[in-house]
């Protein structure tokens, strides 16, 4: 029986993934990517010995990412963020932060009835139905279950660190809460080399299994069959059509609608859709001038500084590799470079002068859309499949119902592959009646 042929756009590690967990199917895939570099968001560069991702990254140990990588037979390496040097930002001055209940006890940033709301919340985190918090924002679910304002403050903290997310009227409380139950259940995992090394492995597992990438490659839309609900391939920029029997987007709610033009669903999804953003500051710095202050986390602002080659491998020898951001969001959708600056004047004072290399990006796509609460939170997000055109599917931190960044993109790029899979199965199974 003929192999179907699979054509995915897009080499971020959505679409790569994709590409591989099909070809390791059956299918015959071919991977279209616009630029001659794969990875996407999850590219890494090199500058005198630092590896710099783009923007802060961290994989979920409890998450679908990791699920689905090591269904490929990739193990990330790396190491949990460091317990200790860790610290609350408030008002500029750093302060204890809460990470167990000796220094919640001994913490400043909340009263003690703020102390007793945050560890009663905590304890029972675990143990929160999410089923009924998808129409419910963040803000609602945090202004019901806490009466304190520091306390409120403290736990939007911890989810903008979990989510990325600064938009708590927008982001869905069902989401909210999954990534703190996730982040405190088996914490997070730093990737040693960055994450290109998660970009090359898949890369290769693709690769072995039968994938075909063309590289500066760009898909100018998707072909349709007459009377348009049907693909049956794709057009390149050259004018070339290439023929399959389905087609995977790898890309933003942007990036679908552009290659499907005309079609009113996919550009009202595009419109409606809420990036997640961030400010970033990166440095990769000679020394830590303390040495024992690895992070810190603002509680009455989106603030976020941490030292992610204390656990990982990803600055030179005697080196460190510190990724500073702030949660864009809301209202507050700006960042100048000194704002961050500010932070690292708190964690690190002192750190302009082992300076080695850095780079500041004030606006960065963290996620091409928000799971939210309007939409009624995770369920509400499109589908894996677009239901009213027959075998076109997408991939990416903004589909389906599991998770959110790159476990969304994953758990999505896995979703395909049991659709495709089972289609490719069905006329074997009739045939076998038969």
């Amino acid at each position: 029986m003929q192999a179907m042929k699979v054509a995915v756009v897009g080499g971020g590690l959505g679409g790569l993934t994709a590409a591989a967990l099909l070809a390791r199917g059956g299918c015959e895939v071919t991977l279209y990517e616009r630029s001659k570099h794969l990875g996407g968001r999850a590219r890494t560069t090199e500058v005198e010995g630092f590896r710099f991702n783009l923007g802060p990254h961290a994989l979920y140990r409890a998450g679908a990412a990791l699920r689905v990588l090591e269904r490929l037979g990739v193990k990330p390496q790396g190491g949990v963020p460091v317990p200790t040097g860790s610290h609350a930002l408030r008002a500029g001055r750093l302060h204890t932060l809460p990470r167990g209940p000796v220094t919640l006890m001994t913490t400043d940033v909340l009263s003690l009835a703020g102390k007793l709301e945050v560890a009663k919340l905590l304890a029972g985190l675990a143990r929160i139905d999410t089923g009924p918090l998808g129409p419910v924002s963040t803000r609602q679910w945090l202004e019901t279950r806490l009466t304190r304002k520091d306390s409120q403050a403290f736990i939007a903290a911890l989810v903008r660190v979990a989510s990325y997310c600064a938009d708590l009227d927008v982001l869905s409380a069902e989401a909210a809460v999954k990534q703190l139950q996730a982040a405190t259940a088996a914490n997070v995992l730093y990737v040693d080399g960055g994450w290109s090394t998660l970009v090359d492995a898949v890369e290769r597992l693709g690769r072995e299994a039968g994938v075909r990438l063309e590289l500066s490659t760009r898909v100018e839309a998707v072909v349709l069959q007459a009377g348009g609900t049907r693909v049956e391939g794709v057009r390149l920029a050259d004018g070339t059509v290439r023929g399959a029997d389905a087609v995977v987007l790898a890309g933003s709610p942007a990036d679908v609608a552009a290659l499907v033009p005309g079609d009113a669903v996919l550009a009202r999804e595009a419109r409606e859709a809420v990036p997640i953003q961030a400010a970033t500051l990166e440095l990769g710095l000679s020394a830590l001038p303390r040495p024992d202050a690895f992070f810190a986390l603002g509680v009455d602002g989106p603030w976020y500084a941490s030292v992610h080659s204390a656990s990982a491998k990803l600055a030179p020898e005697g080196g460190a590799m510190v990724h500073v951001a702030k949660y864009l969001g809301g209202a507050d959708t700006e960042c100048r470079e000194a704002e961050l600056e500010a932070v690292m004047d708190a964690l690190q004072p002192g750190w302009r002068a082992k300076v080695v290399a850095r780079r500041f990006r004030p606006s960065l796509t963290v996620s091409a859309g928000l799971p939210r609460a309007m939409n009624g939170g995770l369920a509400g997000r499109p589908s894996v499949e677009v239901p009213h055109l027959g075998g076109l599917f997408r991939v990416g931190d903004w589909v389906g119902a599991e998770g959110m960044l790159a476990d969304a993109s994953l758990a999505s790029a896995e979703a395909v592959e049991h659709a495709l899979l089972q289609r490719m199965a069905a006329p074997q199974r009739r045939a076998a009646g038969a």
